[in-house]
């Protein structure tokens, strides 16, 4: 008598996109070593949740940029082949090209969303834009408002010297953070923004999505 093969339990793993778009622009030199620990920081603290939650497939795509150039760190690269960034991978210089950061970051990233998957964008900036060729602010807010309705979850982080809350507002954006643009502004913006990445990935594991509006929330 032939036994019946038994059915393994099949597990759905998660992919998770890490979209990290990160002002290079001449005024970021100010906290330069800060912002450059910070990404190293954040690279480590999505290597982390791909340990801690090995049903997550956790990648990243990490872009800085000025008007002279966009760097394409990492592209859609699973977690626990990134390492920590060089100190000459981070150079701030030149303008801010905000529109076309965006654009082109969502852009690469939504070619490479599967059904299903989650996307979570962080933009970090402490200007605003002042010399994109390709993107307007109109279709950056269409496109986002768009895909908010497909898992994607937007975050922008800006310094003390902009209307944080009415640029993102503008962008459609739901979450946002200002920082102080000094040392101490720099390390507690990175630090809270880790401590939110690690709450966002907790809630996912448990099928529960953060509510609108409280990504950065600390009770």
């Amino acid at each position: 008598m032939m036994m019946k093969d038994s059915k393994k339990k099949e597990v759905r793993t998660k992919r998770v996109h890490n979209l990290i778009i990160v002002d290079e622009s001449g005024s970021m030199s100010i906290i330069r070593k800060q912002a450059f620990a910070g990404m190293n920081e954040t690279l480590q603290t999505v290597r982390q949740m791909q340990k801690k939650f090995p049903d997550q497939d956790q990648r990243v795509t990490l872009i800085t940029f000025d008007s002279e150039h966009t760097k394409l760190h990492y592209d859609n690269t699973p977690a626990e082949l990134t390492k920590d960034l060089t100190w000459r991978a981070y150079n701030p210089s030149a303008a801010t090209p905000l529109y076309d950061a965006i654009g082109k970051g969502i852009s690469k990233v939504n070619a490479q969303v599967a059904e299903g998957d989650h996307v979570l964008v962080t933009i970090i900036t402490d200007g605003e834009e002042n010399s994109s060729e390709e993107w307007t602010l109109k279709m950056i807010r269409n496109m986002i408002e768009k895909l908010k309705k497909q898992h994607w979850t937007f975050t922008l982080i800006g310094t003390d010297n902009l209307d944080v809350e009415t640029m993102a507002h503008s962008f459609a954006i739901d979450e946002h953070l200002e920082f102080r643009q000094d040392v101490e502004g720099t390390k507690a913006m990175f630090a809270r923004e880790r401590r939110s990445r690690e709450r966002y990935n907790c809630c996912l594991a448990e099928n529960a999505p953060m509510p609108t509006g409280s990504f950065f929330d600390e009770e």
